[in-house]
């Protein structure tokens, strides 16, 4: 859990003093942006889609963005990276994805998002490679959707790294008991799950499809709707 909390956490606070993305490619048709290929930390927007790209040591991972989807290679050098693509802002929307997620050491994928008021960090996690982001939490219990059963976590951030800057938060998460890579995900189904255990979320931030590494070589392909 050490690695997704914390780098994703970084991550937030990280964009939020970003400059201008710098985008080593742009393809365009009829005068709109359809790609852009990201090789450096950024966040931004491209044709309704908010996208976000993290690397701690800003090099060794590419991301190509397309329109609600994007593909992501990293490697060691990197460190720690994590990129996807979503909304802003989020929402209790159902998320439709699909695509390929090749992390055989230690990555994720996984709904993950913010909400202020109170301050939250969230997850759902899909699936995962070598290490299971649940190590360490105790299950608050289970909820079924989409064809799975996720447990329930509950953990607390002191003094982390957020989308308000350094403070103390709470993050909720859902992790799915059987791995999959493409499906549905009826995020409402979650938000109810973890509001039954008294876990409530605020007013939503930002909401992505997020691919995380650590320490760690690999690849995906996702595209959202």
């Amino acid at each position: 859990m050490v690695h997704l909390i914390s780098l994703l956490a970084i991550c937030s606070a990280a964009v939020t003093t970003l400059a201008m993305p710098r985008l080593s490619n742009i393809t365009t048709e009829h005068g709109l942006v359809r790609r852009a290929t990201i090789s450096t930390s950024t966040t931004g927007t491209l044709n309704g889609y908010y996208y976000s790209l993290w690397m701690q040591t800003n090099t060794g991972a590419t991301m190509n963005v397309g329109t609600g989807s994007y593909s992501l290679t990293w490697a060691t050098s990197s460190v720690n990276v994590v990129g996807g693509v979503g909304w802003m802002p989020g929402s209790a929307r159902v998320i439709n994805y699909s695509g390929t997620f090749n992390s055989p050491g230690n990555g994720y994928l996984s709904v993950y998002g913010w909400t202020t008021n109170p301050l939250v960090e969230y997850y759902i996690v899909e699936s995962y490679g070598s290490y299971n982001p649940a190590t360490g939490l105790t299950s608050l219990g289970t909820v079924t959707s989409d064809g799975g059963t996720y447990n329930i976590y509950h953990n607390v951030r002191t003094n982390a790294p957020s989308i308000e800057g350094t403070t103390t938060f709470d993050q909720f998460l859902s992790v799915r008991t059987s791995k999959r890579v493409g499906g549905t995900v009826t995020t409402a189904n979650h938000f109810n799950a973890w509001a039954s255990h008294g876990l409530r979320l605020g007013t939503h931030n930002y909401q992505i499809l997020a691919t995380e590494g650590y320490e760690s070589s690999g690849s995906s392909s996702i595209s959202i709707s």
